[in-house]
């Protein structure tokens, strides 16, 4: 039970969704639930992306300013940036204001907006199948078979910032894999 914490509201949940009140909205209405739309899974690879080498936190808070700054990440709109609006982001104080960052999601919004059937299905198209939750944290990988196939045809495809364990973080905010701890109060995906 020490993989897991108890919130205010008596719950158990995952060690890590009861550090913060953000962090425990965010594991009991969002992490771990299947999402599916290619602009709602762009928003997500963008922001696994930003949050490469920063904590998930900052994501977090600042995920407002990001929707705002990317359109709601409208892939049709943020293929169509130019380079005006590279330097606006980079000069936007509520976003992660890092160069290599902005010009990959403004890259990978055009790839996307050239994939034939969609990101959401080449996404879930790489969706592991269901396997039993982790019982500790050391169970919960970083990476993947799937995840490593996953993160190989996105670069192939010309994505950028799209490495095996972002590509793994993805699928677990995406509920693609079920990696809430046995035991943690949010309810198992169904089949």
């Amino acid at each position: 039970m020490t993989d897991l914490v108890i919130g205010d509201d008596g719950r158990a949940r995952c060690f890590w969704g009861g550090s913060t009140p953000d962090y425990a909205a965010y594991h009991d209405t969002e992490w771990g639930k299947p999402l599916r739309g290619d602009d709602a899974l762009f928003e997500r690879l963008t922001l696994e992306a930003f949050q490469s080498g920063l904590a998930w936190i900052t994501i977090l808070r600042k995920r407002q300013a990001f929707r705002a700054a990317f359109d709601d990440f409208s892939i049709a709109k943020v293929a169509a940036y130019s380079e005006a609006d590279a330097t606006r982001l980079m000069a936007d104080a509520g976003i992660v204001r890092n160069r290599m960052k902005i010009d990959a999601a403004l890259h990978n919004a055009r790839v996307a907006a050239d994939l034939p059937d969609g990101l959401s299905a080449l996404l879930w198209s790489f969706a592991p199948a269901a396997r039993p939750r982790p019982a500790t944290r050391a169970e919960v990988p970083a990476v993947t078979p799937e995840s490593t196939a996953l993160a190989k045809d996105l670069k192939k495809r010309g994505f950028k910032f799209v490495g095996p364990t972002t590509a793994y973080a993805l699928m677990q905010a995406t509920g693609m894999v079920d990696d809430h701890l046995t035991g943690c109060w949010v309810p198992p995906l169904t089949a």
